[in-house]
């Protein structure tokens, strides 16, 4: 299908950017990648007057390290993720998580800023940000505010992200050599995840434990898996630990998977995971 009519509004800061969102109001939409907007606006499951493109904003692509943190540009495009030597050093499950989204044509447009405020419950790079822990810093018309990763994503394509507000950066803590994975089953290696997990070693976020270990398509939005992050917290095995992945989610059925067989994948890919990371 086409999309309705629009108009488009070229950013050149994100001042301005704020600006026009504040002007137009829940009729615009920002546009990085659009790799997650124009599907729906081609389905007309979404139909904005303004496109307001960030695409143009000098100073939105980078990966850099400050101090304990990486800090990543919400323009930064996958393709330049997955290749990006620091964050190869530092963060290894984003350029690894960031080579299995889609196609390459998907990789060089679409932007992590733009996956993370799609909300996708399905999104693989939300998955290991949400497994790493960190913010999202975002920008709106009362300047910046920082957001918890594990805040940020609140339902079905629903985050904590303001329709006047831009996301202008992610910052995670740098893992260095600590074990890491990233498990998901596809039907196709460009599909979405029926399910995924990712895994990473001696995390200090959520409850405390040696992992954190988030799920994606087991829930309204991707989740942490916390009920195996206390399980190996107390001790237990990974066996164990893993045996729990999928408590406290609600995986949905369609035509790919129902409930169960969800279910089962998470546990399953849970397990694998958490072994490859003891093991690296």
């Amino acid at each position: 299908m086409i999309p309705g009519p629009f108009e488009l509004v070229r950013a050149t800061s994100v001042d301005e950017a704020v600006a026009a969102l504040v002007e137009h109001g829940d009729d615009a939409k920002i546009l990085a990648g659009g790799h997650s907007l124009l599907p729906l606006m081609k389905l007309r499951l979404a139909m904005p007057g303004v496109l307001v493109d960030i695409g143009g904003i000098p100073g939105m692509s980078y990966v850099r390290v400050e101090g304990d943190e990486v800090a990543i540009g919400a323009g930064t495009r996958h393709h330049e993720l997955e290749k990006d030597a620091v964050a190869a050093a530092e963060v290894p499950i984003l350029p690894c998580t960031a080579g299995q989204v889609g196609d390459p044509q998907v990789r060089h447009r679409g932007t992590i800023g733009g996956t993370v405020a799609h909300g996708d419950p399905a999104s693989d790079l939300p998955t290991a940000l949400l497994a790493l822990g960190g913010d999202v810093v975002v920008q709106g018309p009362d300047g910046r505010r920082t957001v918890p990763l594990t805040e940020f994503f609140l339902g079905f394509f629903e985050t904590a992200l303001a329709e006047d507000e831009v996301i202008v950066e992610i910052r995670v803590p740098r893992t260095g050599s600590a074990g890491w994975a990233y498990e998901k089953f596809t039907r196709r290696a460009n599909d979405w995840p029926i399910v995924a997990v990712a895994a990473v070693g001696h995390r200090t976020g959520g409850v405390g434990g040696p992992y954190g270990v988030a799920l994606a398509n087991m829930a309204g939005s991707v989740v942490r898996a916390t009920a195996t992050e206390e399980a190996l917290a107390r001790g237990a095995s990974i066996a164990e630990a893993a045996a729990l992945a999928d408590e406290g989610t609600n995986p949905s059925a369609d035509m790919h998977a129902d409930q169960e067989y969800r279910r089962h994948l998470a546990r399953l890919l849970t397990r694998r995971a958490l072994e490859r990371a003891a093991a690296a």
